[in-house]
């Protein structure tokens, strides 16, 4: 089975639109973990507008499956990483103004800052993962950065599919089988939702962990929201 790291970002940001702890996002991370998810996932980015630099630490004593982390591996990201020792480190080549991750690495151009970058997590018994493009090249750049997996960057394959073009998973169906040619692992993330995972699972092979959070919270406001209507109702009948 494919693993599913739910990442709560999108809590984070509700909480902090607010103030407070409404919602919590420690009690959050705990019941998604309780529900059945086999992981945790956090992108922390440098102005901490959703997920805090503290939200990290706090979750490290509260994760009890897979603790993921990604970023851009700027120097206070990086000792983040090795403060808090999650199970897996994934590194993304956000600028520090981006809204949401909307590039794979370059990891031909990169190969020897990555390749130093991740030397030094798994020093620490750090898993090590990099957001790739479903690009032969790249995949073949990534192998050679040492890295234990790779997260295929899925936004192409969400928007191919909700044009109805069956056609786009087929880039990631030949970089997954790369990949693992390469003794690569394999994660994916961005836009996967409850329309599209199914087919992306069926049509890439050796897939390890999703990471999947903006849909899944959407999803569940909504899918949750009739529920929650009625039992305001029934309180004040």
């Amino acid at each position: 089975m494919t693993k599913l790291s739910v990442n709560i970002n999108k809590i984070a940001t509700l909480r902090n639109s607010r103030g407070g702890q409404v919602p919590n996002v420690l009690k959050v991370a705990s019941d998604i973990e309780a529900f059945g998810a086999q992981g945790i996932t956090i992108h922390p980015r440098p102005d901490e507008r959703h997920i805090r630099y503290q939200d990290a630490r706090d979750l490290k004593n509260i994760v009890t499956t897979e603790f993921n982390i990604e970023g851009n591996p700027i120097p206070k990201f990086i000792d983040l990483v090795l403060e808090t020792m999650p199970t897996q480190v994934t590194l993304v080549p956000d600028a520090i103004d981006a809204v949401t991750s909307n590039a794979g690495w370059d990891t031909v151009s990169n190969k020897d800052f990555l390749k130093d970058v991740i030397a030094t997590f798994k020093q620490n018994g750090i898993r090590t993962s990099i957001f790739v493009d479903p690009d032969l090249k790249m995949i073949e750049g990534a192998a050679l950065t040492g890295t234990d997996r790779i997260e295929l960057y899925t936004e192409s394959y969400a928007d191919s599919y909700a044009a109805g073009n069956l056609e786009g998973v087929k880039s990631f169906t030949e970089a997954a089988k790369l990949a693992h040619h390469l003794e690569l692992g394999i994660n994916a993330g961005h836009d996967l939702s409850l329309d599209n995972i199914e087919y992306f699972k069926n049509n890439i092979p050796h897939l390890e962990e999703v990471s999947i959070g903006h849909a899944l919270i959407c999803e569940s406001l909504y899918l949750g929201l009739e529920n929650v209507v009625n039992m305001y109702l029934n309180k004040l009948k």
